[in-house]
């Protein structure tokens, strides 16, 4: 007959620890509203972390200390990972404890009191406005993939979407009539960005002489279709950017994201407000649109140069 002491109840199993990273991914899925790329990345943080505590014959979420996530944190940061990768494990780590103390699986959260890990952000890279004319003038708009094409990068330009947002629009998340496209972007949260008048031309010239073709009879609520009526993937889009990118003389490999910078730069050059360029980019918190104000400086910077009685020597 087996025991029923601590010792026997309480055994360190594997198991254990795969069962709250299942239950957390439920937990994930069915109330924060995540997108499946955030879930996915947070689960996979979580993992890590869960591996790490197995190799240190941790295999109870009880025994866990502050210093083991130090440690983990160290190790990550030992094994290459950038200052900003090592704060967003540190968040993962931070949303699976609190939902363990909600869970009552823990009295406290050994998270709270860590630090996070320094960041240094470098200045988001972005092109001036010759180069986003010189990679929009890249494809071929005799061809309905490049009028695909061109329209992708022109609104993608002129919103300042991310790519997930973009591949996955609906045609229904349009509105050329009053010159809007509504995103449902990070956190299931929905915004409504402005379209200027040579991304909504794009777009309708896309609709009315491409998009049949590329479906070929075939239907999709989908608005910038590939293969058999399916959208394109991140990553397919972000080998198409590159390859208008190379064609068009640019440099540097291209980001989706960088036409996103750019969207932002270029608007706080021409004189926009951090608010409104936050509301747009669909940034939870204004610290996050404030890498841009090195834009901002600048700008007022020239201003102050060309305008201040006192601002050049006599």
């Amino acid at each position: 007959m087996k025991s029923n002491s601590p010792s026997n109840t309480t055994r360190a199993t594997p198991k254990h620890l795969q069962h709250l990273q299942e239950g957390f991914l439920a937990f994930l899925s069915a109330e924060k509203g995540l997108s499946i790329r955030s879930t996915q990345a947070y689960v996979a943080d979580v993992k890590r972390f869960l591996l790490f505590l197995q190799k240190c014959k941790i295999h109870r979420i009880c025994q866990v200390s502050q210093q083991h996530i130090n440690n983990h944190l160290v190790q990550l940061h030992q094994q290459g990972l950038s200052t900003r990768s090592c704060n967003r494990h540190l968040s993962a780590l931070k949303q699976f404890f609190s939902w363990l103390v909600r869970q009552e699986q823990l009295p406290t959260n050994p998270v709270q009191f860590v630090d996070r890990p320094r960041c240094v952000s470098g200045l988001p890279h972005f092109l001036t406005l010759q180069q986003v004319e010189q990679l929009l003038a890249a494809p071929n708009q005799a061809q309905a993939k490049g009028l695909r094409d061109y329209a992708m990068m022109t609104v993608l330009y002129a919103a300042g979407l991310r790519v997930s947002e973009l591949v996955s629009l609906h045609t229904a998340q349009l509105d050329l009539t009053r010159g809007f496209v509504t995103v449902r972007g990070k956190g299931n949260k929905q915004r409504c960005v402005p379209l200027g008048q040579q991304a909504m031309s794009a777009v309708q010239t896309f609709i009315q002489e491409a998009r049949a073709q590329l479906l070929d009879g075939r239907n999709s609520p989908y608005l910038f279709v590939g293969r058999q009526g399916k959208p394109l993937s991140r990553q397919a889009f972000w080998k198409l950017l590159r390859d208008y990118a190379q064609q068009a003389g640019l440099e540097k490999p291209i980001s989706p994201h960088q036409l996103r910078h750019s969207f932002a730069t270029h608007l706080l050059e021409g004189g926009a407000d951090l608010r409104s360029v936050q509301a747009m980019l669909g940034h939870a918190h204004l610290s996050t649109t404030e890498i841009y104000t090195h834009v901002d400086r600048a700008r007022l910077r020239r201003a102050y140069d060309n305008y201040h009685p006192r601002s050049h020597s006599s």
